[in-house]
């Protein structure tokens, strides 16, 4: 059966969200939103697009960057209303430069930053 990006469970603003995990390592790495087209422009380059909620744009993680995310394989949740992105990350996922966004652990009620930033 073809895919098509018409066939996702969209929220009432037409997105999606979408988890970046790491293909090699496992580890998740961000989420963001997508919408259609960014999903459709995912598939078609190879280079994860996701939607920029606060500037209502099209951003293609690395652009600016560098750190882009080329998609290994796009999966869909059981329900289609969640995606997950297997990719290979070129140097950190997040905007704090650390290699993910899920740098701060909650233990014994305390948050505990595990993760302190790549040198540049």
């Amino acid at each position: 059966m073809r895919f098509d990006p018409q066939s996702l469970r969209y929220d009432e603003m037409g997105l999606i969200p979408c988890i970046a995990q790491d293909h090699d390592s496992g580890q998740v790495l961000m989420v963001a939103w997508m919408n259609v087209d960014s999903v459709a422009r995912t598939l078609e380059t190879g280079r994860v697009t996701y939607w920029s909620r606060s500037r209502q744009a099209f951003w293609v993680k690395g652009e600016s960057s560098g750190h882009v995310q080329h998609l290994v394989e796009l999966r869909i949740d059981c329900d289609r209303d969640c995606l997950l992105a297997l990719v290979n990350q070129t140097g950190p996922a997040c905007h704090t430069n650390r290699r993910s966004c899920f740098y701060t652990a909650l233990r014994d009620g305390e948050e505990v930053e595990i993760m302190a930033p790549q040198a540049d």
